[in-house]
C-alpha cells in the first residue's frame, strides 16, 4: 500500500486530548474525543453535520466495546454534537462508562440521510467481522438503499475512514490475521511477519498440542486452529496466559479464534498451560527458533 499524508490538529495541545484529522485527498473529517472534552466542541462547526460515530467503552473481562451510531443534521442545528450530548447525559445500557467518541463527517457536509445509514451499516459489519471490539448496537443498522455510484463513493470514504480510525489508536476495522490463499504450511515474511509453530506432548494431559503462531506489529498472534492444552499449571503459568484461557473460544481443545499476546512466550504458555521460553519453543517451518530469527535479523541493521 502506498504511503498516506495525513494532518493532525492537537486541538488541546495534548496526544490525549481532542484530535482533528484530515488525510489528502479525501473529502472527510474526523475527530477524536475524550468524554471529558465534550462540553467544549459547542462551538465546532464540522460536529454539528451529519455523520457516523463511534463510542469506546473499556471492557476488563472481555474485548473492549464499541457502539457505532449515524446522526442526522436536527432541528437545532446540531447534528453530530447533539447526538454525543445525548449520550453523555443519557448513555444507553452497557455504553455507560463510554470514555472517547470518534466521529466522521465531510468537510462540505454532503451526507444525508441515506449516506449515513448505509456508512453505520457499512462500518458495523466491518467491525463485527473484524471482532477486535464487541459491537454493542441493539440492533444490526439497516444498510438501505443506495445507486451503484453513490455505493462506490461511499466504498471509497469508509477505506480511507478504515485508515483514519486505526491512526487514531482503534483497530476496530482490523482483523488480527489477513486469510492465507493456501492451508499449506508455509514460512511467511512480510507485512505479517514469520509464522511459527510448535508441536509437544504435555505431560499432565496426556496431549500433544500443535499451534501455530504469527508475528505481527502488535504482538505475537495464536492462530485459531490451533490445539490448547485443557489443563493449566496455576502455579507457573502467566496471568495474562491463564486469563486468556478463560476468555478464547476453545471447542474440544481446538482455539476458535486467534488471540494476541505481547510476548512469544504468553504465547506460548496460553497454548502449554505451564511456564515455558516462547523464543526457543516456537520454530519455523525449517527448524529455526524465534530467537534464532531475530538474530539473524539484528545482524542485516
Amino acid at each position: 500500500m502506498a504511503g498516506k499524508n495525513m494532518q493532525y490538529y492537537l486541538m488541546d495541545g495534548l496526544p490525549s486530548g481532542r484530535i482533528k484529522c484530515t488525510l489528502a485527498n479525501w473529502t472527510g473529517v474526523a475527530y477524536k474525543i475524550p468524554r471529558v472534552k465534550l462540553v467544549e466542541c459547542k462551538n465546532i462547526d464540522y460536529l454539528k453535520f451529519s455523520g457516523v460515530y463511534f463510542l469506546f467503552c473499556k471492557n476488563d473481562e472481555n474485548k473492549p466495546l464499541v457502539y457505532i451510531g449515524q446522526a442526522g443534521i436536527r432541528k437545532n442545528g446540531e447534528g453530530i454534537l447533539n447526538r454525543l450530548k445525548e449520550h453523555h447525559a443519557m448513555p444507553k445500557q452497557g455504553l455507560e462508562d463510554w470514555y472517547e467518541a470518534i466521529a466522521f463527517t465531510t468537510s462540505n457536509n454532503t451526507f444525508g440521510a441515506t449516506e449515513i445509514s448505509w456508512l453505520e451499516s457499512r462500518f458495523f459489519n466491518l467491525a463485527v467481522s473484524a471482532s477486535r471490539y464487541d459491537a454493542k448496537n441493539g440492533n444490526k443498522p439497516n444498510i438501505g438503499n443506495v445507486t451503484e455510484e453513490k455505493q462506490s463513493e461511499l466504498e471509497e470514504y469508509t477505506e480511507y475512514a478504515k485508515i483514519v480510525m486505526g491512526v487514531l489508536g482503534h483497530f476496530v476495522f482490523e482483523p488480527l490475521t489477513q486469510e492465507q490463499a493456501s492451508e499449506t504450511p508455509v514460512t511467511i515474511q512480510g507485512d505479517e511477519g514469520f509464522e511459527f509453530s510448535m508441536e509437544q506432548r504435555v505431560q499432565n494431559s496426556g496431549l500433544t498440542v500443535k499451534a501455530k503462531c504469527r508475528r505481527s506489529n502488535e504482538g505475537f498472534i495464536v492462530l485459531k486452529g490451533s490445539i490448547i492444552n485443557p489443563k493449566c499449571n496455576d502455579k507457573t503459568c502467566s496471568g495474562v496466559a491463564k486469563k486468556a484461557r478463560e476468555q478464547a473460544k476453545i471447542d474440544n481443545n481446538v482455539l476458535l479464534e486467534d488471540v494476541l499476546f505481547s510476548s512469544p512466550s504468553a504465547a506460548a504458555m496460553f497454548v502449554i498451560g505451564a511456564s515455558v521460553n516462547g523464543y526457543t519453543t516456537w520454530k519455523t517451518i525449517d527448524g529455526k527458533t524465534l530467537k534464532e530469527v531475530e538474530t539473524s535479523e539484528a545482524s542485516e541493521l
